[in-house]
């Protein structure tokens, strides 16, 4: 009898490990509903929430701003101008006011910071733009990397970086700065405490999702015009491959780091990828052009765009089904998930953003 008792509380006490506390609930067990569409002189390429707070949208040379937003109350904190005089930030050469074209955004773990990448500049000199088809042969415009100071809401440094820059992102120890560069077919790691570009990787065709460890120790960039991610070694930049596939465009981890989640443009499949074992995983198809994707901060439900389905799809992330899939927009181009409101926020090309509740 005693080793029968004994044997029922280890069974309980393992099931209350695997047991959401009381109250709480699995993204994957909610569904999306829609609760706010925010629209105005906006047409964002991508939205980013800062985890704290706010959410920002990133508006491309159709609007020339970084709009930021309350992610509580929706509503419109701040409309950031991407003119910036150059000359101000040491750039002596170019001394008018210059234009950019934000696509992405990453914030400093801090909270301090907005990094912005500019798909161009405009200006005087500027006179070959970039191109999405095009090769460092090209020889398109270099551009800048903007950081916009989050208690003044003004662009406080500027960094140079390539042609095309698209995604940023910020390593979570503050260290590094992370620019893929599409045209240049390179990363650039921009160092936070000197403010200068310690390495340049070369990447291949198209650079773009970049996804960072917690541990800051690795960072995994796609090659969009190839079939790899590239796995680059924070502390020596050495670098190793995982063949996920063709057409890999954004990336995100698991929040314990064990899997890799990629989104495959031509196919519309979101791919995963066992990091621990180093293996491939379940792919599921969501739609045509499957673009963005963001996790839930519980990592049992992913969040994905597909472009030319208009739709948003939810992913359970423990069999890789599609639990849900909305229309959404004309070209729903990015998302994220804001953890604290647990809500979903959708980029539409077009001119607005859809906030969806997990409810």
């Amino acid at each position: 009898m005693r080793r029968n008792y004994i044997a029922l509380v280890v069974i309980a006490s393992l099931c209350a490990l695997s047991t959401p506390a009381q109250g709480e609930v699995l993204s994957s067990e909610t569904k999306m509903s829609l609760v706010k569409a925010i629209t105005g002189t906006i047409s964002p390429k991508s939205v980013r929430s800062s985890g704290a707070g706010l959410v920002s949208a990133h508006n491309m040379m159709y609007n020339h701003s970084v709009t930021i937003y309350d992610a509580s109350t929706f509503e419109l904190i701040k409309t950031v101008p991407d003119s910036v005089k150059l000359s101000k930030f040491g750039y002596s050469k170019y001394s008018s006011i210059f234009k950019g074209a934000p696509v992405e955004g990453s914030y400093s773990p801090d909270g301090k910071y907005l990094y912005v990448t500019n798909y161009a500049m405009y200006g005087k000199g500027y006179n070959h733009e970039g191109h999405d088809t095009c090769s460092p042969a090209s020889h398109y415009d270099t551009s800048f990397l903007y950081r916009i100071n989050l208690s003044s809401y003004e662009i406080d440094a500027v960094y140079p970086v390539g042609s095309v820059p698209k995604v940023v992102e910020v390593t979570p120890d503050n260290k590094y700065v992370l620019v893929s560069n599409w045209c240049s077919y390179d990363l650039k790691v921009i160092s936070v405490e000197t403010q200068q570009t310690v390495k340049t990787l070369k990447i291949g065709r198209y650079p773009r999702g970049i996804a960072v460890s917690k541990d800051s120790k690795t960072a995994y960039v796609a090659e969009m015009g190839g079939s790899r991610i590239h796995v680059i070694n924070l502390d020596d930049f050495s670098v190793s491959y995982i063949p996920i596939g063709s057409n890999p465009r954004a990336i995100v981890l698991s929040p314990d780091n064990s899997t890799m989640y990629v989104t495959m443009n031509l196919s519309g499949k979101v791919a995963s990828w066992n990091i621990v074992d180093n293996k491939a995983g379940t792919t599921v198809k969501t739609g045509k052009a499957a673009r963005s994707l963001a996790i839930s901060n519980d990592g049992s439900a992913l969040f994905v765009v597909n472009f030319e389905s208009d739709t948003v799809s939810k992913v359970r992330t423990s069999d890789m089904k599609v639990l849900q899939t909305i229309k959404v927009c004309n070209e729903p181009i990015g998302i994220t998930f804001d953890a604290p409101t647990q809500r979903t926020w959708v980029a539409c090309y077009g001119g607005s953003i859809k906030i969806f509740d997990n409810k």
